[in-house]
C-alpha cells in the first residue's frame, strides 16, 4: 500500500462515516480485512509514521485549544484523530497547527479531537485476518518528548498569542 491508497483509505471512510471517528474506525477495520496481511501492516506503517511525526508541541497547544485542555492521552487521541481528517488537513496542521481554524469546517469537543479507535484499526484488521497480534512494525519510536518547544498550556495570553486564528474562533467567547 503507497501513501495514496493510505489516503485514499482515510479519506473515503471519513466521508462514509460523516466525520464520526468511531464510525470511521469500524469502517476503517471492515476495509482493511479485505485486504491481505501485508497491506494492512503497510497502513499501519503509514499511520504509525505520521501519528510519531505529528507529536510536537505547537500540534498539542492547537489540541489544547481545541479541545479546552489535552492531557498526555488526549492528545495521542487527538493525533489519531487527525490524521484521519485526511492529508489536506493533516499536512497543513503539521505545517501551521493555526490553520486549522481555516482547515476544520466545525469542531465539536464532544465527538471530535478523539480518534483513539482510528489508532487501534489496523491491529484489529491484521488480527481478525491472520489470528495473531500484528508484528512490530520496524518504525522508530516517537521521541521520549515533543518535538520543538515546550509551551505553557495554562497561559492562556501565550495560547492566544500562538494560535490567534484558533483561538479567535474556537476559544473566544
Amino acid at each position: 500500500m503507497d501513501e495514496t491508497e493510505f489516503w485514499q483509505l482515510v479519506d473515503t471512510t471519513r466521508e462514509t462515516a460523516e466525520g464520526d471517528p468511531e464510525e470511521q474506525a469500524d469502517l476503517l477495520v471492515e476495509r482493511l480485512v479485505q485486504l491481505d496481511p501485508d497491506s494492512v501492516l503497510d497502513f499501519a506503517r503509514h499511520f504509525e509514521s505520521r501519528y510519531n511525526r505529528a507529536y510536537r508541541w505547537d500540534l498539542w497547544g492547537a489540541a489544547w485549544v481545541l479541545l479546552d485542555g489535552a492531557s498526555d492521552d488526549a492528545f495521542d487521541f487527538f493525533r489519531c484523530w487527525l490524521i484521519g481528517q485526511g492529508r489536506d488537513v493533516f499536512e497543513g496542521a503539521m505545517h501551521d497547527p493555526d490553520t486549522l481554524a481555516e482547515l476544520l469546517d466545525d469542531f465539536d469537543e464532544e465527538i471530535d479531537g478523539d480518534g483513539e479507535e482510528l489508532g487501534y484499526a489496523a491491529d484489529e484488521a491484521y488480527e481478525q485476518l491472520t489470528g495473531t497480534v500484528a508484528p512490530a512494525l520496524g518504525i522508530p519510536a516517537a521521541a521520549a518528548e515533543p518535538e520543538g518547544t515546550p509551551l505553557e498550556f495554562e497561559n492562556e495570553s501565550v495560547i492566544a498569542e500562538r494560535y490567534p486564528k484558533l483561538w479567535d474562533r474556537f476559544r473566544e467567547d
